[in-house]
């Protein structure tokens, strides 16, 4: 991509979004790709001129799917938009990775050309990764073409499309060989090793052949041998042996100083399901630099010998691949590096992607001579508009069940209720319901007004203040007051507050009143969902009051049945969209 990049090319390149979960062993991956994505905007950064990279975050459940509809949407979103940002248009899609999140990303995009650049049997990479197959399959059939690093993989690829090209990792020539004549000095910590110095650079992972590896070292004591990438796997057998220096990992810019500091580059791999299909690409970074190179015996190793003549060194035993490094090392002639050095330029990136290239530019000239693909693009957008209905149903029905067949709706609202121990006080203050949360003239008042005649016969207050600027077929206030006299509260011991119309103005005009009678301690009483709003309003507007809350124990418009109902859904959410409105307006 780096290549393409300087060729002109704009280049988006997007993380791996992984073949299968997480596991903790893959911790500081996690940790590295948050890092990338603060360091970014919304994830996205420029690296280079033409080359912007797409760090994302996402569920990491790769055939979930669940995670793969949020995940989809997560992704196609945040790209959508920086296409919109950079005025990006229609793009052409070069993937590595077949998952499903992978294959739904690129349908909706409805790209120019669809190339699939299968470099790994990532099924045989993992007991976890093998669900990747059916997805693989079907990426194989539908993209324009599909370039292959191994034979093997072309076999498997052939069995899906005939659209399949022979592309193995190439070398960024001109880097390797600048540094190589560079006076560029040897890294500190390997200049103190005992020389000659076997190099390899990479992931230290399960494919590499650390028993025969161990072994070799054993058999060359006098050669150091040097490990140079991240530890992916338990490296205890590789610790044992005084002459295997593990370095860890290293930037990919320092790379090449490495391998500049090696006399031999090797690539040790066990022979595997996996393997057999891998081409390395460090193959033609060692022989970009002069190096001499030994690996075991892997098909794309003898492929590439047959190709290329007797490059590479090939040891299938401890005792052969150490006799390969023996005979490497001695191997130091120019004649000899020249030829290592000219096979790597015949594997350039530059040459290529030139090759690449041409096959992508006689295909898409392939396509637009086809004429008319209105039906394609038809199809897209009714695939399209099937997924945006599927989904907006299933959201509909999901929040359905939720709310209404199960208590979650419940459990939302309880931290609007407020209830207080009741202790004596000043004065009883009864906000009445007005259309409340109820949306009925008059709804709740009965309830407040026997909790009010309750706290009264207690004896915890003298006076009772009924707070109601609403008026029915009668005033709700005069209502309030004959039904609490009917009960046994004396006309007395009750005041009337006629000019609130919201629970803002029924807290203004009663602290009014309070003060007039020099009362600073109430007892207040309403619906059990409206208390959250109330308290946060008597805060705002009365500080120094205090306030107990006595709401309705019991309100039979939000009795708790089997099933909540649409009143009382829009009852509780009246309550939380009235705080958010108090808020904006600097009412609480």
């Amino acid at each position: 991509m780096a290549s393409l990049a300087r060729e002109g090319h704009r280049v988006l390149f997007i993380e791996n979004t992984g073949v299968r979960p997480p596991r903790l062993r893959d911790l500081p991956r996690v940790t590295h790709r948050i890092r990338n994505w603060w360091r970014g905007v919304k994830g996205f950064r420029k690296e280079r001129e033409n080359l912007f990279v797409y760090s994302p975050i996402i569920l990491p459940f790769p055939y979930s799917r669940v995670a793969l509809r949020i995940n989809r949407s997560l992704v196609l979103r945040a790209l959508r938009r920086w296409m919109k940002a950079t005025g990006f248009g229609r793009p052409l899609v070069w993937t590595f990775l077949p998952t499903p999140l992978a294959r739904d990303v690129i349908r909706d995009l409805e790209p120019e050309l669809i190339v699939y650049y299968c470099i790994d049997d990532l099924a045989s990479s993992s007991p976890a990764a093998r669900r990747v197959s059916r997805s693989e399959a079907q990426l194989f059939r539908e993209a324009d073409l599909v370039f292959v690093t191994s034979r093997r993989l072309r076999e498997r690829a052939r069995q899906f499309t005939d659209r399949v090209h022979l592309f193995p990792f190439g070398v960024d020539f001109e880097m390797f060989q600048g540094i190589r004549r560079a006076s560029t000095e040897t890294p500190p910590e390997m200049a103190t090793l005992t020389r000659p110095v076997a190099g390899y650079v990479g992931g230290i992972h399960q494919w590499l052949d650390q028993p025969l590896l161990a072994d070799v070292a054993g058999r060359l004591p006098d050669v150091s041998f040097v490990l140079v990438g991240p530890l992916q796997t338990d490296t205890s057998v590789l610790g044992r042996c005084p002459n295997i220096h593990l370095l860890g990992a290293r930037s990919h810019g320092d790379v090449p100083r490495y391998i500049k500091g090696f006399d031999v580059g090797i690539i040790p791999y066990r022979l595997s399901d996996y393997t057999v299909n891998v081409y390395p690409t460090k193959l033609n970074e060692y022989l970009a630099m002069g190096l001499s190179v030994v690996a075991t015996d892997l098909p794309e190793i003898r492929h590439f010998n047959a190709e290329h003549g007797e490059v590479v060194g090939i040891g299938a035993t401890a005792q052969a691949f150490a006799e390969a490094i023996r005979q490497a090392i001695e191997k130091s002639a120019p004649a000899d590096v020249e030829r290592r050095i000219e096979t790597a330029r015949e594997n350039a990136w530059s040459t290529r992607i030139a090759r690449m290239s041409a096959l992508i530019e006689e295909r898409v000239r392939a396509r637009r001579a086809a004429g008319d693909r209105w039906e394609d693009s038809l199809r897209r957008l009714y695939r399209a508009a099937r997924r945006r209905i599927t989904s907006a149903t299933l959201a509909v029905l999901a929040l359905y069940v939720l709310v209404f067949h199960t208590p979650a709706m419940w459990l939302a609202a309880e931290p609007l209720v407020i209830v207080d121990t009741p202790r004596p006080a000043d004065a009883i203050v009864v906000f009445a319901g007005g259309v409340g949360e109820s949306g009925k003239a008059g709804g709740g008042y009965q309830e407040r007004v026997k909790q009010a005649v309750d706290l009264y016969q207690q004896g915890l207050a003298a006076r009772v203040i009924f707070s109601s600027g609403y008026s029915f077929a009668f005033r709700e206030t005069e209502v309030m007051r004959e039904l609490a006299i009917a009960h046994g509260v004396p006309d007395s011991a009750i005041l009337l507050e006629k000019e609130a119309s919201s629970t803002y103005e029924n807290v203004w005009f009663v602290n009014r009143l309070l003060a007039r009678e020099g009362w600073r301690r109430i007892l207040l009483v309403s619906s059990p969902y409206h208390m959250r709003r109330a308290l946060l309003t008597w805060r705002k507007v009365a500080p120094d009051v205090e306030v107990i809350s006595t709401p309705v124990p019991a309100t039979q418009f939000y009795a708790q049945g089997t099933a909540p109902t649409l009143e009382q859904l829009g009852g509780l959410v009246h309550e939380y969209v009235g705080i958010v409105v108090y808020w904006w307006a600097g009412r609480v």
